[in-house]
């Protein structure tokens, strides 16, 4: 299988597949330190630490560029020297793989900070 970071958002329609318990395993380990929420619904979130507002600001400016290549958006928290950033798919209230994917687009781009 393709690195996650290689793969493209597929469009997700409600009733699409949730990931389930198996693939949800499989897939944390190949994204770096994102915490899973699992209450009221399945998301992964991270921080993402700077240090100061306008390199927290470039990122987020980064990711809601990636949001729209992809045709899916997280919720993105910014903050002086901080930006948290939450993964989940709406249309199905909780984790698709398209999340993943993002996840790991989102490592890549912190990483060419």
């Amino acid at each position: 299988m393709a690195s996650l970071k290689s793969q493209s958002c597929e469009a997700c329609q409600i009733g699409a597949p949730k990931v389930s318990e198996n693939e949800l395993d499989e897939l944390l380990l190949e994204i770096e330190e994102w915490t899973l929420i699992k209450e009221p619904i399945k998301k992964l979130q991270k921080v993402f630490n700077f240090k100061n507002y306008k390199d927290s600001l470039n990122f987020s400016n980064k990711i809601a560029k990636l949001a729209d290549e992809e045709d899916h958006h997280p919720q993105i928290i910014l903050e002086w020297g901080k930006v948290t950033v939450t993964w989940w798919s709406h249309k199905i209230e909780g984790l698709h793989h398209n999340d993943f994917i993002c996840a790991a687009k989102t490592d890549q781009l912190f990483k060419q900070d």
